[in-house]
């Protein structure tokens, strides 16, 4: 038989595809956009408690760890409540695609701050990219219905928020003597939790989920899209070339398209269609590392920060 830990590509497919629900698991939860996101996170991270409790892995390592633990979960919280939101006027497969844009910010931020040099790739995916997006979402902006403009805006935010997101996570874990990535994963899903509970709050809406689709549906978002799929994304992505793992990463956002056409009826032009597959392809012409004679490069490093990573 084969070992499962001699298949890395196959962890990271099979991680994508799971991740690739989440817009279902929320379109499908009867509760407010900001509950899914907290249920998602808090039972994600009582998951996860308890298998940092079974490893007996180290959960503190001094305050200014602990302080950026929960920066990065104030952050990652902003990111979900605005894509949250984005699902519910655009759909799951247009909200998860704006969201992706967070890897142009990535490479900005990149060339501007870090000094990264700006390759021919990358300049060519950004106009591809915003071509592809004209193309689903049409031209005519002033003709677009109020809460579907507010709906690209919210997805172009969550693109903005999941950068500073990814930033900040870079920075934690290149601390010195740094916890494990489930500790801090732990740290950041509660501190989430906490953000979203007070923004449910803030709102006036229910903790009580209203009926057992809800309570089951929120149950396999939290275990399958924040535990499962990352665990085998973040243990599949050391074993393969960065260009494969960012072209498999991409299963997301494409799936996650094709399911808001074959669950929510969602109307679709060959136009948009096409546009979808262009804006994946430059987003992917993003993430992907170059090749040395047909030799694979190492992995990127946490040093660099345009990385393999893709919204869920």
């Amino acid at each position: 038989m084969t070992d499962w830990k001699k298949l890395p590509a196959l962890k990271v497919m099979i991680g994508a595809v799971m991740i690739s629900f989440s817009g279902v698991y929320v379109k499908l939860a009867h509760v407010t956009p900001t509950v899914a996101g907290f249920y998602r996170v808090f039972l994600g991270g009582v998951i996860l408690m308890l298998i940092m409790i079974w490893k007996r892995e180290r959960l503190w390592k001094g305050f200014p760890c602990f302080a950026l633990g929960i920066l990065c979960g104030f952050i990652f919280a902003l990111d979900l409540l605005f894509w949250h939101k984005s699902i519910h006027y655009i759909g799951p497969g247009l909200a998860t695609i704006l969201a992706n844009f967070q890897v142009f910010l990535l490479a900005l931020f990149g060339v501007t701050v870090l000094g990264e040099k700006m390759n021919l790739r990358l300049i060519l995916a950004i106009p591809l990219a915003m071509i592809g997006l004209f193309m689903i979402v049409g031209i005519r902006w002033d003709h677009m219905g109020e809460s579907y403009r507010l709906g690209i805006l919210l997805g172009l935010a969550t693109a903005i928020c999941y950068c500073g997101y990814v930033l900040t996570l870079r920075k934690l874990q290149s601390m010195n003597d740094p916890l494990s990535p489930m500790a801090n994963l732990m740290i950041i899903t509660f501190a989430t939790s906490v953000f979203l509970g007070i923004g449910v709050w803030q709102e006036g809406a229910s903790f009580m989920l209203p009926d057992a689709q809800t309570i089951v549906v929120l149950f396999s978002y939290g275990l399958f899209s924040q535990v499962i799929g990352w665990i085998l994304i973040s243990t599949g992505l050391p074993g393969i070339r960065a260009s494969l793992a960012g072209l498999l990463l991409l299963l997301q956002p494409a799936l996650a398209f094709v399911w808001d056409m074959l669950f929510f009826n969602k109307e679709t032009t060959s136009v948009s269609i096409a546009g979808a597959i262009l804006t994946i392809a430059a987003i992917y012409m993003g993430t992907a590392r170059r090749t040395d004679k047909g030799k694979d490069r190492k992995p990127p490093s946490h040093k660099s920060a345009v990385n393999a990573t893709v919204k869920s």
